[in-house]
């Protein structure tokens, strides 16, 4: 490497700049609000797993062309995790007879997929998992769906901006088994719908008779795509879309026959969330998966969750200028330094206030206070304290505005309580 060349990031990962950081806490802090007003607990699982839990449980796209796999050095194959879900699965099953269902679980953290890098697509991204395990009925499914709802709708975001839209997988099955479509052929079948919004639509009827359709099939699908009404076929569906009108979220949640996830697990009820713009990719989805658990060890329990990832939500939410403010300052007081020899009770000073409940920085360095009062400035401090002879002598503390300029000198003994009305 040349000398003095600055070292790269790794492609796909993302700095978390203060302000990103920002960003980044904003958004777990309203998860969090959320996720425990309905009352669920918050949980972690690893960053690595073997990679036979999502090699069968995942979907061949996933773990073959996304997973960041490696051996270590005892041979074991490692996955970075690229979902939660599979160790969610595992969690359950490993103390299963130990937890008190139905489980109401959430998390906010990293994850992993080897992707091409775009706009709303990182190789490294954090991601809200949120899932109930253990009750498997419509109400479940729409407990789920009403917290997302409730989530977009949060942030201001309207249901002309977003909506939430669901399907059933029973419901698919039994539509394209009414064409005449082959058991054998509705795993594909199920992957050409998925593809439908993704492919030129010349380019997807020829997926379609390449996999098996008919032409008189691609039409009567066509024709399943388009029927807005369909749902009313599924008992589980019109009981979700009954509980949402109950919450007053309906214009929030449509029915979309093309809505399939592309992840094998799923078994039920099926959502995703989009912009109405179509102008990104998903913003999340989710749905009932009731063979999980069982496959990774335990008995068999059905759950039903969704995740969101802080990519696509992030670009929305700045695009709608929903984000907050990130003009807060990491310190409101800022507290100078006269002299070598006041050095020490600068310093004092400084860990009076923080022990107050104060946000406090202290200069660590001699140098002239007009620079010192400039870079209190820059970072956005309110006040800035200055403790020289004069106020040593006087056993008082100067307090300077950094917006008016205005100066007064307090006591010491009265500092913190002055600061805090300052503050307010």
């Amino acid at each position: 490497m040349a000398k003095n060349q600055t070292i790269k990031s790794v492609k796909g990962t993302t700095d978390f700049y203060p302000e990103e950081m920002a960003l980044r806490t904003w958004l777990y802090n309203r998860i969090r609000q959320l996720s425990e007003s309905f009352g669920y607990e918050e949980y972690e699982g690893p960053m690595l797993e073997t990679f036979e839990l999502y090699a069968a449980k995942s979907g061949e796209e996933l773990v073959e062309k996304q997973s960041y796999v490696f051996e270590d050095r005892g041979g074991d194959k490692i996955a970075l995790r690229p979902e939660l879900t599979p160790s969610l699965a595992r969690m359950v099953a490993k103390k299963q007879g130990q937890l008190n269902f139905p489980l109401r679980w959430w998390s906010f953290g990293p994850f992993w997929r080897y992707e091409r890098p775009q706009k709303g697509r990182t190789r490294e991204f954090f991601q809200w998992n949120i899932d109930m395990v253990g009750l498997d009925s419509p109400e479940s499914d729409a407990e789920l769906i009403i917290i997302a709802a409730e989530f977009l709708k949060g942030f201001g975001l309207t249901s002309k901006d977003v909506q939430i839209k669901i399907n059933h997988r029973a419901l698919m099955q039994e539509q394209l088994v009414k064409l005449g479509i082959s058991e054998d052929l509705i795993p594909p079948a199920f992957q050409l719908i998925d593809k439908k919004d993704k492919l030129k639509f010349e380019k997807w009827q020829d997926y379609a008779i390449e996999i098996g359709f008919s032409n008189n099939q691609l039409d009567q699908l066509n024709e399943l795509l388009d029927n807005k009404e369909l749902w009313k076929e599924s008992e589980t569906l019109s009981r979700i879309f009954e509980i949402v009108e109950a919450y007053g979220l309906s214009d929030y949640v449509s029915f979309d026959f093309s809505i399939i996830r592309g992840l094998l697990y799923y078994t039920g009820t099926v959502f995703e969330a989009w912009d109405t713009g179509g102008e990104h990719r998903a913003i999340f989805g989710g749905g009932r998966y009731d063979n999980l658990v069982g496959d990774v060890g335990g008995n068999p329990i059905s759950g039903v969750g969704f995740a969101v990832g802080n990519l696509v939500l992030s670009l929305i939410l700045e695009q709608m200028g929903l984000t907050p403010d990130y003009s807060k300052t990491p310190a409101d007081v800022f507290v100078t330094v006269f002299s070598e020899e006041l050095m020490l009770e600068s310093i004092k000073i400084g860990q009076e206030l923080r022990s107050a409940g104060i946000k406090t920085a202290s200069h660590l360095k001699l140098s002239k206070l007009g620079s010192q009062f400039k870079y209190a400035d820059r970072i956005g401090a309110r006040l800035a304290l200055v403790f020289g002879p004069d106020e040593f002598d006087a056993d008082e503390v100067k307090i300077k505005n950094l917006q008016s300029g205005d100066q007064i000198a307090v006591k010491r003994d009265q500092l913190v309580n002055k600061i805090t009305d300052l503050l307010e």
